[in-house]
Formats: structure tokens, C-alpha cells, sequence
């Protein structure tokens, strides 16, 4: 009868699990979950057990994710209102940096170089273009003030959907109602973001005031100082005011429980492709007015 080595590696030999990610590894752990052996370093602690690192994230990705009462994610940051700041502080400095205008002449609003040339790119990179350090600073306090409000309600990618869609708004009134007028600045997304603060305000109930007495003295300032495109402001206004309206109202009818948040998402995307729409719609006519020598309101 021959007898296993003294070192227990003979076939006799009990086997010693390894941990399945680290093979080299002995290891008498298991994942209470699937039962796969683990090493130290790969434990998970869990409320019953511990967990492999598989095991957790299969678990992380069938928890619902914390959605706001629009239906957009919950942020930690509002990452989008600071990119937006260093957008519009980057589109100044290339302004600093270019004596000759050339910036203001090439990216500002002009409704003769959209309608005759085709740059409907005008409509945006205006917004990130300023008239100087205080038009700029103006902007970019509004910007940080209620941005940020807007960015938590409604999430990132509503965020932005409605701030470039209300400076594209105030593009766009520009375009039918004063073309002949060159325009820079972001303040057509800011009055877009006011009209979403007072829209969304009223849906939630909250005591919005302040952000009435806030846009009262802006429309007074737009309309009283001179050299001020009211076209713009008074655009993002509607615009922004209109997309909010949607995605605070939308799906009409019950919007609580399961079904009504499975209607948001799509109530709200077909709302934001609506006006999106209606300001190509309202674009186009514009230009097309424009190359007949057709002024809305006169020369």
C-alpha cells in the first residue's frame, strides 16, 4: 500500500480552491451570491454576506436610479452651468485677444450672413461672444445664479436642452424681427432660464417673487437702455418659458406612480423636438423673408 508525499501534492491530495479573479491566490472565501471563491482582496461586505466585485455591480445596475420630480437624473454637480461659464469666459478671451473684431464679424448674430451665406452656426456661437467685461459679467452671475436652480430640477440633458434652445430662440426673433442688427451675448438663454425659474416656480408651488421682481427690472433695462437686443431677450424668454411649461405639465393627466414616469421621458423629448421645430420653421421663414427685402418691422 504506498502512502501520498509528505508535502499532501500527491493525487490523494485534498484541492485547495484559488479566488477566481487572482488565480495564484488560495482561498477558503465564497461570494454568498453565486459562490465563486474570493480572495481578501476581492470582498465585498454586504447587508447578508459578502459579495464579489460581478456580484456587485449586476446589483448596482438594477437599482433605479434617484430621478427628480421632472423625471431628470439626480445631480451632484452642476457640471453643465460651469462649462457653460468657461464657455462664455473662453469666447471672450479669444474676443480680448483679437483686436480687429474679427470674432464679433464672423460669429455674432447677422441676419443678412445667415439668410445670404448660410451660417445658421450664428444662431449659438453668438451666445458665447460678449459686448464687454460687464455685459459679461452680467451674464455669467445671472448664468450662475439660476442655472444651477434649473440644472438640479430639471437634470443635465433637459439643462441643455433648454438653454441652447433659448439662446436659439432669441437667435431667431432676431432674425424675423431685426436682422439688420449685429448681436452678441447669452442673454437670450438667460431670459430662458428666467422664463423656466417662473414656470417651473408655479408647477412646484414656490414662492418665486424675487425671480418676478428680477425679470421685471431686466424687461425695464431691456426696453429703456438703449443698444440692447430686445428681440433676443424677448425670444429665449418664450422659448424657454414654453420648453419648461412642457416639462413641468407634460404628460397631461396623473403623473404619479410608474406609468406616469414612463411617460415622461418621451412626453418631454417630444416637446423639446416641438419647439426645436417650430424655431427651424420659424428660421427659415425668417431668412426667406429676409433675401425678399422683406422687414417685419420696417427698416
Amino acid at each position: 500500500m504506498e502512502s501520498s508525499p509528505a508535502d499532501g501534492s500527491g493525487p490523494g491530495a485534498a484541492h485547495v480552491p484559488t479566488c477566481y479573479r487572482h488565480r495564484g491566490r488560495e482561498t477558503y472565501l465564497r461570494c454568498s451570491r453565486c459562490d465563486r471563491p474570493i480572495c481578501p482582496d476581492c470582498i465585498r461586505e454586504a447587508p447578508v454576506g459578502q459579495h464579489c466585485p460581478e456580484c456587485v455591480a449586476e446589483g448596482n445596475r438594477s437599482v433605479r436610479q434617484s430621478r427628480t420630480v421632472f423625471g431628470g437624473r439626480v445631480i451632484s454637480r452642476p457640471v453643465v452651468t460651469w462649462t457653460l461659464l468657461g464657455l462664455m469666459g473662453a469666447g471672450f478671451l479669444a474676443q480680448l485677444a483679437d483686436p480687429g473684431q474679427r470674432m464679433t464679424v464672423l460669429f455674432a448674430m447677422y441676419g443678412p450672413a445667415v439668410a445670404g451665406s448660410g451660417e445658421w452656426y450664428r444662431l449659438l456661437t453668438s451666445a458665447f461672444l460678449h459686448g464687454g467685461v460687464t455685459h459679461l459679467l452680467f451674464n455669467a452671475l445671472a448664468l450662475y445664479i439660476l442655472g444651477r436652480q434649473v440644472e438640479a430640477v430639471l437634470g443635465h440633458a433637459r439643462y441643455i436642452a433648454l438653454w441652447v434652445l433659448s439662446a436659439a430662440g432669441g437667435s431667431v426673433l432676431s432674425l424675423l424681427l431685426a436682422p439688420q442688427e449685429w448681436s452678441v451675448g447669452a442673454s437670450g438663454a438667460i431670459f430662458g432660464l428666467f422664463g423656466a425659474v417662473f414656470v417651473i416656480g408655479r408647477r412646484l408651488r414656490l414662492d418665486i417673487r424675487f425671480i418676478v421682481g428680477l425679470l421685471v427690472v431686466n424687461l425695464l433695462i431691456t426696453f429703456l437702455v438703449p443698444n440692447i437686443s430686445w428681440t433676443g431677450h424677448i425670444g429665449g424668454l418664450i422659448t424657454g418659458a414654453l420648453l419648461a411649461a412642457g416639462y413641468a405639465y407634460l404628460p397631461l393627466g396623473s403623473r404619479t406612480g410608474a406609468a406616469g414616469r414612463r411617460g415622461q421621458a418621451p412626453a418631454h423629448w417630444l416637446a423639446t423636438a416641438g419647439v426645436a421645430v417650430l424655431l427651424v420653421g420659424a428660421g427659415i421663414a425668417g431668412a426667406a423673408l429676409l433675401r425678399q427685402g422683406i422687414l417685419l418691422l420696417g427698416p
